[in-house]
């Protein structure tokens, strides 16, 4: 039943579109793509080498190896094969170039540095016989893993994690006036290690795609959901849809294109390559990968990139929990969403009146 008193009906009142809220949702989706399209197709271009790292066995060698090699190569001299092997075991280098007689060269290389990064190394090293009329022996010391013979399982389990923990953080950022801000702590917290054991599971012992051992590929992609969940929840509670937007295109846009795992490293441009690994993404493709295959050889950095981001988000999540809390309330009519004092509701985060923390 209705009275002349009662607040219209939806029915009644339709909607009156405001074109500044369609029209912004618009033109973000439009640069999300973009850019999107952008980043992923134009790293994909025309990738060249620069400094790949490539041990040398031999002064002599060393040195017709820089000369012919360029920029495109950091050569390190090592004193035998063997030295150099131990390098590329450990991730330090992408292959040893060594040779047996004057007329035949040796390359032990790691597949596992990815096809991109090998397959270079492999190209160079056969330029530089052909030139010196010698012969190269190839042969593969690190080998992808037999169920990831592309070896991209690493970026599609990275980029799953990042997208999912990402979608989780916006929803619950739009869910303010419904949950708590500790439930929306707790609720990331809890997906971040169910996404990882779950991921790791899949990829590791189910499909065997992920060689590295199961607790340390699960903590790598814990880190990395977390790492993902908070940041965005902070740029959300800090900048409102602008830190959402914002999100989209450091993790699950620039993070994935430059992470390394379906364009080496050392064959992106110089921009890519000064922020791949201080991303999350980068991060977490550096702790699967050499967990994986380099005896777990320089992942103290990425472990320490993927905790810093967490912290870093949970603490501007708490922060932004404080500054709203001390931020004076003024007072609004009392209609719909409002309570009897004529005040938005406020959450215990202190939050929901300003932005969603």
């Amino acid at each position: 039943m209705t009275f002349p008193s009662d607040p219209p009906t939806d029915a009644a009142s339709p909607v009156a579109t405001q074109r500044r809220a369609w029209a912004t949702l618009v033109i973000t989706g439009l640069i999300i793509g973009t850019a999107f399209i952008a980043v992923y197709v134009g790293l994909q271009r025309s990738p060249q080498p620069s400094r790949l790292p490539i041990a040398v066995v031999s002064e002599r060698l060393a040195d017709t190896a820089q000369a012919g090699f360029g920029s495109s190569v950091a050569v390190t001299e090592v004193a035998s094969v063997a030295d150099g092997e131990t390098m590329v075991r450990h991730g330090d280098a992408v292959a040893v170039l060594g040779a047996t007689s004057p007329t035949t060269l040796t390359l032990d290389y790691a597949g596992a540095s990815g096809l991109s990064e090998s397959g270079a190394a492999r190209q160079l090293a056969a330029g530089l016989a052909e030139k010196a009329g010698a012969t190269i022996q190839e042969n593969d010391i690190v080998p992808l893993a037999t169920y990831d013979s592309r070896g991209l399982s690493a970026f599609y389990v990275v980029f799953g994690v990042t997208l999912s923990s990402f979608v989780l953080a916006q929803g619950l950022t739009a869910a303010t006036a419904k949950v708590r801000l500790r439930h929306r702590l707790v609720a990331m917290g809890g997906f971040a290690v169910a996404i990882g054991v779950i991921a790791a599971t899949v990829a590791g012992p189910i499909y065997g795609s992920l060689t590295a051992p199961f607790p340390l590929l699960a903590l790598s992609l814990i880190l990395l959901s977390a790492a993902s969940a908070f940041t965005t929840k902070a740029l959300g509670a800090w900048l409102g849809p602008a830190g959402i937007a914002l999100a989209v295109l450091t993790l699950t846009t620039i993070g994935n294109a430059t992470s390394g795992a379906t364009i080496g490293i050392d064959l992106l441009p110089a921009w890519a390559q000064a922020i791949s690994a201080k991303l999350p993404p980068g991060a977490a493709v550096r702790a699967v990968n050499n967990f994986g295959y380099f005896d777990g050889a320089h992942t103290v950095a990425p472990l320490a990139i993927l905790a810093t981001w967490f912290l870093a988000g949970l603490g501007f999540v708490l922060l932004r929990q404080r500054t709203a809390k001390r931020r004076p309330l003024t007072a609004e009519p009392v209609s719909l969403g409002h309570d009897a004092s004529g005040r938005r509701p406020v959450g215990e985060d202190g939050v929901e009146s300003v932005q969603g923390a």
